[in-house]
């Protein structure tokens, strides 16, 4: 059995790597017999080759060494490597077995390098060992400083920040072996800034070290910040990078006007809106934080302000119109307010700031001015006189020289040249008539222009009001009409009537009505003032009769209040007509032929079309009621005992003595010997005869009455000419508690009826009292 041995010498130790095999020879095979079979399965048990990288000496560095247990010094055996590096990085002695390094070597380049080594026969050179793996790894040393891949670095922080407040985080990288030694383990620290700055030494945060960081004093801070690695030993290597911090804006800072006092010229005749000037407050702090708005906290009146927008500047305008003469200077003050306030900071002062603006008025020419400024009102009677005196207007020079000011109407608003104005003093007089009823009012426009500068002119509106005087006299307010019917009773309203005056006096119209002189003897018709300004017309008599006299007129007169009282008569005119019981007009002369003449052709065919259509339609009924009855007759011919006719009228009961009129029994037929003197007193008085005599004496005697209804109804068996008259009446006397017996025709003496009226039995209780009378029965009910 050989071992191929790997032998490595480094500043550190040996290391021994070692792998048995079978025999080199096939004789000592043979020689151990089938035991040796069990060792064919082997392997290598080794450790790494080391090898100290950065070596700076002149001669190659000794890595280790390859042996085999069959190498008994004799020579007959080379050592080969091959793989990464071998025969360039890596050499070794074919005869020894030692490994060099001819080559300086970097860990952070390749830390390790595979190869495979061989033990051959020199002469043969067939391999006595099948190949075997090593590494060869380079060992660290500290020769690489902590690096800041990311740098340089770029952090902000806002201003006035609390101290440990954290900025950003830097990091480091060291190509050292962090598993070997402490080569990569790096520490921070600050180098440049550390007075306003720290740094936590492991983590690499960034904090600040004061609290009273002022952007507007310094926005932007360069620090150095070290790593360190060997864990800040002597001996580490340390690398730099460069950390920029800018500071942040905060409200801190109030805005401020860099002048207390500002001041601005205009004219008085600028326009409402013009711009006087404008002004800005200052803010240390940037962005929105600089926002601000503008206020006027004094002279609000006649002055506004707003804020651009784009520059944040303060433009202060006209709010009202300025005098020059009223005020010459005007002392504006202006306030200016952060919009954002951070409550953070209130307690560091007032964020606003004022200023004064001061305006000065300058002086213009300008036109006059009328007192008062929004015109007049004038007043005047309707009967002044040309030349009157109107009223006068004034307009004065508002200028400080006061100049002369005259005075014209503008004809365009007084076509009429009703109205004159002295150009001087500004009296405006009439110049023709006026008339309250035509124009009350008047409305003009009067000018006024400096004297020595027409451009310099002013207008105003002059209102003349006419006042009204009484020179219209009252009026019927219209043509009045009445009517009245002929048999109209005394002291009947006929019409009521108004009138209208075109005068409006201002205390108001009151009208006195009266009969004109004229009408005095009138015997028809009086007059009732109803004090109201309203009359009414009663009628004096009655009997009207409009075939003597159809039409009255009546002359009222008329008189107002004054002063002064004037008067008028209208005329009433009033017309009889004939009327109906409840007393509506039927027809008057005057309405029947003003209806004719409305009528118009159209109309009149209109009617006449539906006037015959009325009469076809009345003939067709008739026609068609004649057809009917003919066919009723010739059917109550056949059987007219069948035909029985039910009125269904009832009389009042007993008591009841004027319902019916006896006579209609005899109204159809003539029986002379009813007539005769044994007939007894007239039928007609027999109900009244019949009560007396019930009420006043004893029980009546109907022998009489019985008679007559028994030669009635055999008169009427024994004629068959004639339909039966037969009719269903309640009278006075009939019924059970009466002594009268029935009326009824149905009762008949004749008994040689052939008909059979049982049937009448089975139609119901309607006709159970008719199937009573004709059906057969015991006399008690025949009797009833």
């Amino acid at each position: 059995m050989s071992a191929l041995s790997f032998f490595s010498y480094y500043s550190f130790g040996w290391c021994e790597v070692s792998r048995t095999s079978g025999s080199t020879s096939r004789g000592k095979e043979q020689e151990q017999g089938p035991s040796s079979l069990e060792r064919v399965k082997r392997g290598w048990v080794w450790n790494q080759f080391f090898v100290v990288e950065e070596y700076t000496g002149t001669e190659p560095l000794y890595v280790g060494k390859i042996h085999t247990d069959s190498d008994e010094g004799e020579g007959n055996i080379k050592y080969t490597i091959s793989g990464e590096g071998a025969g360039s990085i890596f050499i070794i002695d074919e005869l020894t077995g030692d490994i060099h390094a001819t080559e300086r070597l970097d860990r952070e380049e390749k830390a390790f390098y595979t190869l495979r080594a061989q033990a051959r026969d020199r002469l043969s050179n067939d391999p006595l060992e099948p190949e075997s793996e090593f590494v060869i790894k380079v060992q660290d040393i500290n020769d690489s400083e902590p690096k800041f891949l990311e740098g340089p670095y770029i952090g902000s922080v806002a201003e006035l920040s609390p101290i440990g407040t954290s900025i950003m985080k830097v990091t480091a990288s060291d190509a050292d072996d962090p598993t070997y030694g402490s080569s990569a383990r790096v520490i921070y620290s600050v180098l440049d800034g550390e007075k306003f700055f720290t740094v936590d030494k492991h983590t690499g945060i960034i904090m600040t070290a004061v609290a009273d960081l002022d952007r507007e004093t310094q926005d932007r801070y360069e620090l150095v910040v070290k790593a360190t690695d060997m864990a800040g030993q002597m001996g580490g290597l340390s690398g730099s990078t460069t950390v920029t911090i800018v500071i942040t804006d905060v409200n801190d800072n109030p805005p401020r006007f860099p002048q207390k006092m500002y001041q601005f010229s205009v004219s008085e005749g600028a326009a409402v809106g013009t711009p006087v000037g404008r002004v800005i407050a200052t803010d240390a702090d940037m962005g929105e934080n600089t926002d601000m708005s503008y206020l006027i906290k004094e002279g609000g009146e006649l002055f506004k302000v707003s804020t651009d927008a784009e520059t944040q500047e303060a433009v202060v305008s006209i709010k009202k119109l300025l005098d020059f003469e009223s005020k010459r200077t005007h002392n504006v003050v202006v306030e200016a307010v952060n919009k954002h306030v951070d409550p953070r900071f209130v307690d560091l002062g007032s964020f606003r700031d004022q200023t004064i603006v001061r305006v000065s008025v300058s002086d213009i020419d300008e036109p006059p001015i009328f007192q008062p400024t929004e015109g007049a009102i004038m007043e005047v009677q309707e009967d002044a006189k040309v030349g009157a005196l109107v009223g006068i207007v004034n307009a004065r020079d508002p200028d400080v020289k006061n100049k002369p000011i005259r005075f014209s109407i503008d004809r365009s608003t007084d076509q009429d040249v009703i109205f004159h104005i002295d150009p001087d003093s500004g009296a405006i007089t009439l110049g023709k008539s006026l008339d309250r009823e035509i124009a009350g009012w008047h409305n003009i426009t009067v000018k006024a222009i400096e004297a020595d500068n027409d451009t310099m002119a002013s207008h105003s509106a002059v209102s003349v009001r006419i006042l009204d005087v009484n020179d219209n006299p009252p009026e019927l307010a219209t043509p009045y009409e009445a009517s009245i019917c002929e048999d109209a009773k005394p002291g009947q309203l006929i019409h009521t009537i108004s009138v209208v005056d075109r005068d409006e006096p201002q205390s108001g119209h009151r009208f006195y009505f009266t009969l004109a002189p004229e009408a005095s003897s009138n015997r028809h018709f009086t007059l009732w003032d109803v004090k109201d300004d309203t009359a009414g017309i009663r009628t004096q008599r009655s009997g009207f009769n409009r075939r003597e006299q159809n039409v009255y007129f009546l002359p009222i007169l008329v008189v107002d209040s004054g002063p002064p009282s004037l008067s008028s008569t209208g005329t009433l005119t009033i017309h009889v007509c004939g009327c109906d019981t409840e007393g509506a007009i039927q027809s008057c002369n005057a309405t029947a032929y003003v209806m004719s003449a409305a009528l118009s052709p159209g109309a009149l065919i209109a009617l006449l079309v539906c006037m015959l259509i009325l009469i076809v339609l009345v003939l067709l009924i008739l026609t068609l009621k004649r057809h009917r009855k003919g066919q009723r007759m010739a059917e109550d011919e056949e059987d007219m005992r069948d035909n029985v006719i039910k009125y269904n009228d009832e009389g009042g009961g007993e008591q009841d003595t004027h319902a019916y009129d006896m006579s209609a029994l005899r109204n159809h037929y003539d029986f002379p010997e009813a007539k005769s003197c044994d007939s007894g007193p007239d039928i007609r008085s027999l109900p009244q005869w019949i009560q007396a005599g019930v009420v006043e004496g004893p029980a009546a005697d109907f022998s009489l009455f019985k008679g007559y209804i028994r030669k009635k109804v055999e008169q009427a068996d024994a004629d068959l000419s004639v339909p039966p008259y037969d009719s269903f009446q309640t009278y006075a006397f009939e019924g059970t508690s009466s002594p009268a017996l029935s009326l009824s025709s149905i009762h008949t003496l004749s008994t040689t009826s052939e008909q059979d009226f049982s049937y009448l039995s089975d139609w119901g209780p309607r006709f159970r009292q008719l199937a009573g009378y004709y059906a057969p029965g015991n006399p008690e009910e025949e009797r009833s």
